[in-house]
């Protein structure tokens, strides 16, 4: 049974992305910059639906939304409608959201897309049913886990907010999955420059799940990639457990607790009668012609795709190097900066995906979250390619960078890391290690592996701060000598 499972996970995915780069809502004139503003205070009569407000549609919206298919490789409607979904929540303020249907006559933005992602070193094909646009609701506000929460809170702000939903098709068959096809659509939204991932909220997703023998159940508003790989992971433990017990998958809509990492029950799943679909009267048929759609692909940048391949062939990286730099925007872009500042594209991809990005990962940072520049990680290679420090001790100052935004220089002296270059000194210390260790020095005279111990005392004695040529050096001339002497 347990195989059988495994060998029938289907994931769709429903993504909803703001067009953070928008400065205005969908439908009207409120300004986009929600965050951190006091609650119910960017809305207007429009927001609200009130009769006689009427939407009108920002055209720069269908613009960075046309892009988006296109870099998805998607079929783009030459007209496209937009329909009422009615459905009655706290956190839609109209009682209907304005969004886009694909049937019933009903024609979105564009279908048929579709995105390569690469699993276990192979190459699959996730198709895209559907790109469309719609408003964002408003924002809930619950005080503790959405079950126990004694009262819930709701800021309209968000409320019409530009959202492009992209729907898959159940092509995912794993919980890494979805997460790799997530990161890559972030990269491409980024590289087009019209979201910012980075943002609370920007992007946040719906999964439908199911397992052999069940049925398909909705996990709603998971909201970054390492929650999906959890909340996937958890739910298909959940059902399989189900099936395993003889019992049935309820069709439900599930909630993804963050805090206990676990889903829970929202309501029985809603079909698509229950949403009463019907055209949005306020608003004309959008045109969406040849020339227009011309003039968007005149305007799109580089992307991700084709940034991996000059990263490979300009700075002359791995292929895996370049995937990893380029799956982040962010990233890239502090790469490129750094390769201005000190031509050495290796070292300083080799410090950005060893050390830089293993830190980050731990400490649940995004690089914009962090205090390090570009500055900081090239000033730091070169003190190493200059001797001033050791490698080792570059692994201790870029964390204290990423954490205080201090200059490497002023960490190095403030903690007294300078490298120890002077011969004299490390001969004595050697002297110190010698005297200590007699039995590892008679091994070291026919065992490789004992003279690497001897110099990792050596470092542990100057916490790192010996120059390793210096003392490597040191230590296997003496070991010359005892060995000239005639000693075992």
């Amino acid at each position: 049974m347990g195989s059988a499972i495994q060998n029938r996970i289907l994931i769709g995915l429903e993504i909803h992305t703001q067009l953070t780069s928008l400065k205005t809502k969908l439908f009207c004139s409120c300004s986009s910059d929600y965050r951190g503003k006091d609650p119910n205070m960017l809305v207007c009569p429009v927001c609200f639906g009130i009769p006689g407000a009427l939407p009108v549609l920002n055209k720069k919206a269908v613009e960075f939304a046309v892009m988006a298919a296109i870099a998805l490789n998607c079929k783009i409607s030459k007209r496209m409608f937009f329909f009422r979904k009615n459905y009655y929540y706290p956190d839609m303020p109209k009682n209907f959201q304005i969004s886009q249907y694909d049937r019933a006559g009903g024609v979105p933005l564009a279908v048929d897309g579709f995105l390569h992602i690469d699993v276990k070193r192979k190459r699959k094909k996730i198709r895209i049913s559907r790109v469309h646009l719609e408003e964002d609701p408003g924002r809930l506000v619950h005080l503790g886990p959405i079950d126990q929460s004694p009262y819930t809170l709701v800021d309209y702000n968000r409320a019409g907010i530009a959202l492009l939903e992209v729907v898959t098709d159940p092509d995912l068959n794993s919980p890494k999955e979805a997460r790799i096809f997530l990161q890559k659509l972030r990269s491409i939204l980024e590289h087009l420059e019209i979201f910012d991932g980075g943002l609370e909220g920007a992007m946040r997703c719906d999964a439908n799940i199911s397992i052999a023998g069940g049925t398909r159940v909705e996990v709603k508003n998971i909201s970054s990639f390492k929650e999906v790989e959890r909340a996937l992971s958890f739910e298909i433990m959940r059902q399989k457990d189900l099936v395993e017990k003889g019992l049935a998958v309820e069709r439900e809509t599930r909630h993804w607790d963050e805090t206990r990492r676990i889903t829970l029950t929202l309501r029985t799943k809603e079909e698509e009668h229950d949403y009463r679909y019907f055209p949005e009267l306020d608003l004309v048929p959008i045109v969406i012609t040849n020339d227009f759609i011309e003039g968007v692909k005149d305007q799109m940048p580089e992307l991700p795709e084709a940034r991996i391949q000059r990263f490979i062939t300009t700075y002359n990286i791995p292929q895996y190097n370049a995937e990893v730099l380029v799956s982040d925007k962010a990233l890239a872009d502090f790469f490129e900066r750094c390769v201005k500042l000190y031509n050495k594209p290796k070292e300083i991809g080799n410090w950005m995906m060893s050390d830089l990005l293993r830190y980050l990962y731990e400490n649940n940072l995004e690089l914009p979250e962090s205090k390090i520049t570009p500055e900081h990680l090239v000033e730091m290679i070169r003190l190493i390619d200059d001797g001033v420090i050791s490698g080792k001790i570059g692994k201790k100052v870029l964390p204290e960078i990423i954490l205080t935004g201090r200059l490497p220089m002023q960490i190095i002296e403030e903690e007294g890391l300078v490298k120890v270059t002077s011969r004299e000194t490390l001969e004595k210390i050697v002297d110190r290690v010698f005297a200590e260790n007699p039995k590892a020095v008679e091994d070291a005279l026919t065992d490789e592996k004992t003279v690497h111990f001897l110099v990792g005392q050596l470092m542990k004695e100057t916490k790192g701060k010996a120059d390793p040529q210096l003392a490597n050096q040191i230590i296997r001339e003496r070991l010359e000598i005892i060995k000239a002497k005639g000693r075992p």
